[in-house]
């Protein structure tokens, strides 16, 4: 694999042959086939205008991810924002994520976390991305590729270590808990429609519930109230595990919401809750140092 030069100063220090080929090596162009076809009227494309964008190289322990990177192009010292992706990888929407928390000031940062398992971009058939990639990648390498994210925006990218947000969707929402219990350097986080129980592996040993004395910091969460893959009972257990443990993390449910309300190119879009979400979010990560 061909590494740059300015990329290896930065690798870790493993030997060549530890390095693993990684299934992925370049981000999606455009949307994932999955979500097909796009809601073109409702997308949004936010503009690199006084940005710098574009796609990156992240070295982390055993070799080298694809991600992307947006950030304010004139200054330093940026708080990181860790963007999680959906089941459906970092296409164009994740980027756009990017870009809209890098006019808002951020670091941003979203590495493509299934580059070891497969390019979920290119299948057609969410139980195929679910099998096949999905239920593959182990909690423990995504909490590592996180910690790897952040340090090449503080080393690469003109990040803030000191000030790092995690924002995650769908399946990033349910990594969003799960990062506030690991590092303990996180300033907040916000978890948007992300399972906060289901089935046990090895490779995912614990659900988010499991930690609710764990977390380093609190997290703000957003849930749909129509959502039928994630129960409300479950959203409620996970407000009163909170709250017996005095962690001040918030949860809101829009009662009118589907999964996926903020994911624009979808049906499932509602633009008055998700720029609401988005208001909220921004405030409760500035309240909280990030």
């Amino acid at each position: 694999m061909s590494i740059s030069s300015d990329l290896k100063s930065l690798l870790p220090d493993i030997e060549p042959e530890s390095r693993r080929e990684f299934v992925v090596k370049k981000l999606a162009v455009g949307f994932a086939l999955a979500v097909q076809p796009i809601c073109a009227q409702t997308a949004i494309t936010t503009s690199a205008k006084d940005l710098t964008a574009g796609e990156v190289r992240i070295p982390v322990k055993d070799g080298v991810i694809p991600g992307y990177r947006a950030c304010p192009s004139k200054g330093h010292g940026f708080p990181i924002a860790l963007v999680v992706q959906e089941i459906f990888g970092v296409h164009e929407h994740i980027k756009d994520i990017c870009r809209r928390l890098a006019h808002a000031g951020y670091c941003a940062v979203a590495p493509e976390l299934f580059s070891r398992e497969g390019d979920v971009s290119k299948m057609t058939d969410v139980n195929e991305i679910l099998t096949k990639v999905v239920s593959k990648v182990p909690d423990a390498q995504v909490m590592s590729d996180l910690d790897a994210s952040a340090n090449w925006a503080a080393k690469a990218a003109h990040g803030d270590i000191s000030r790092i947000a995690i924002v995650g969707f769908c399946w990033g929402g349910r990594i969003v808990w799960l990062y506030a219990a690991h590092n303990p350097k996180l300033r907040t986080g916000a978890a948007w429609y992300g399972r906060l129980e289901g089935d046990k592996n090895d490779l995912t040993p614990k659900n988010p519930i499991d930690y609710a004395g764990a977390f380093n910091t609190p997290i703000i969460a957003f849930f749909g109230g129509k959502d039928t893959g994630i129960p409300q009972e479950s959203v409620d257990k996970m407000r009163v595990a909170l709250e017996v443990v005095g962690n001040p993390s918030e949860i809101i449910v829009y009662p009118d919401a589907q999964h996926g309300f903020n994911a624009d190119y979808r049906p499932s879009y509602n633009q008055a809750d998700a720029q609401d979400a988005w208001k909220k979010m921004l405030a409760w990560f500035k309240k909280y140092g990030a």
